[in-house]
């Protein structure tokens, strides 16, 4: 066999369509720009690497979106799911991963593939010939993003996304904080203190607000809007739209007793995640900021247990870069104006590391279809993929095209089942069930046009 597939970029997106495709019998060469030309979020070279959050979100495939496009990845033997499965991490219903042991894992699996073959530099040009996959995610070189630009005669739009801090655990004050989930949630006691909690006092919280409020805050450049994705906006976004939003949000109380002071009821409460396997590191949930290194550790630690806290990361804010995919893919997930580029991940409008590595599921399997002389068909919307491909290919208004999760109100309604929040579990219920036959159908359906 000749024919290639080339796919740009080594995310979650990138290796997920590099495993499908390889796993299809088609040669594949992934292109990685890292760590020779780094990114301002990313430490490693490592194929997969989490840049944000650690978690994969929701892990129930009866009530959730995300936990059923879970489902669907491990179904059709996904990597990326394999690979967080693997190397898991106590979070209640979530599912979090060592972020570092994880990368590490996708990295192995794809370098001992026979199929599959790296070679790192950048491209900073659309191919005009062989069968390609752009998976480059919301940081997208600047020369790769003006080439993208140039052949669509459009500009690609972008909004802002934000990191949160790492803080070390042994810095944190355990006479303040406590181990606990929201609820005591989880089947083991691992689970049931999966997350670690800072209580505020309210003099506490208006504290934290008027200091996150006055912080000094990080610039655009001349001609940028500062738009966020409303999934991952930063805290002082959150707090600007009133004082007690972040108790609304991030920083909500209920579903916790702090047992150092089990008849006082916190006012709020700061959650953080353990982000490695060792528990030496923990991530502050929710808490994407774009204030400066600075101001991050004056604000940060005037939260109780943290009032020592050593740092491994703070965060930041960097540009997210995403096409207008209603009109520049067509339902193949192909380039209209270059039919021998797909796009996938991040960067064709989802949001999220799972509906990203979905994406990159789809594209490796229909561009090793094509490549194997076949064709297949975008899976039904019923399903999760089926609904997300949907959206960002033509389901979506193209005027207010923004950045988008896997949600149950991207599914067309299930019949006969009556609304509101009374029968929401009824309704989910259906929605996954219907998905997961409908995804089983296609994916043997797709297996025989692949053969």
């Amino acid at each position: 066999m000749t024919d290639i597939l080339h796919i740009v970029g080594g995310g979650m997106a990138g290796s997920e369509a590099a495993w499908q495709a390889a796993n299809m019998g088609v040669k594949v060469v992934i292109h990685e720009m890292r760590p020779e030309v780094e990114t301002f979020a990313h430490q490693t070279g490592l194929m997969g690497e989490m840049v944000c959050s650690n978690s994969f979100r929701s892990d129930d495939d009866e009530q959730n979106a995300v936990g059923l496009l879970h489902w669907e990845m491990r179904q059709a033997d996904g990597l990326i799911m394999q690979m967080a499965d693997k190397n898991r991490l106590p979070a209640g219903g979530a599912l979090a991963v060592d972020r570092d042991h994880f990368a590490q894992a996708v990295t192995d699996a794809l370098m001992a593939h026979p199929n599959i073959s790296v070679e790192y530099g950048e491209i900073k040009d659309l191919p005009t010939t062989g069968h390609w996959i752009i998976a480059t995610g919301p940081l997208t070189s600047g020369d790769l993003g003006k080439s993208i630009a140039a052949h669509t005669g459009a500009d690609a739009l972008a909004f802002f996304d934000a990191i949160a801090p790492i803080v070390y655990f042994d810095s944190i004050d355990m006479s303040k904080a406590w181990m606990q989930s929201r609820y005591d949630k989880g089947e083991t006691e691992e689970e049931r203190t999966a997350y670690l909690n800072c209580p505020m006092d309210k003099d506490q919280y208006e504290g934290f607000i008027d200091a996150l409020m006055a912080a000094d805050k990080a610039e655009f450049h001349e001609g940028e809007t500062a738009g966020y994705f409303e999934g991952c906006l930063p805290i002082e976004v959150i707090a600007e739209r009133g004082r007690e939003s972040l108790r609304w949000g991030p920083m909500k109380p209920v579903g916790l007793t702090n047992p150092h002071q089990p008849d006082i009821k916190a006012h709020a409460v700061v959650q953080l995640r353990r982000d490695n396997k060792l528990g030496t590191l923990y991530n502050i949930v929710g808490f994407q900021t774009k204030m400066k290194y600075g101001a991050q550790t004056d604000v940060f630690k005037s939260i109780p247990g943290l009032e020592n806290a050593t740092f491994a990361r703070l965060g930041g804010i960097h540009r997210n870069t995403f096409l207008n995919s209603p009109t520049m893919l067509d339902d193949q997930m192909r380039l209209r104006s270059m039919p021998n580029i797909r796009f996938a991940g991040q960067i064709t409008g989802v949001e999220g590391y799972v509906e990203s590595s979905a994406m990159g599921l789809l594209a490796g399997r229909m561009a090793a279809n094509e490549i194997l002389g076949g064709g297949i068909d975008a899976p039904p919307n019923t399903t999760a993929m089926g609904a997300l491909i949907t959206h960002i290919t033509g389901g979506a208004d193209a005027k207010t095209f923004q950045p988008m999760n896997v949600n149950f109100g991207l599914f067309p309604p299930v019949e006969g089942l009556k609304g509101g929040r009374r029968g929401r579990k009824d309704r989910y219920k259906a929605y996954t069930d219907r998905a997961k036959l409908d995804w089983q159908t296609w994916l043997t359906t797709s297996a025989l046009d692949a053969g």
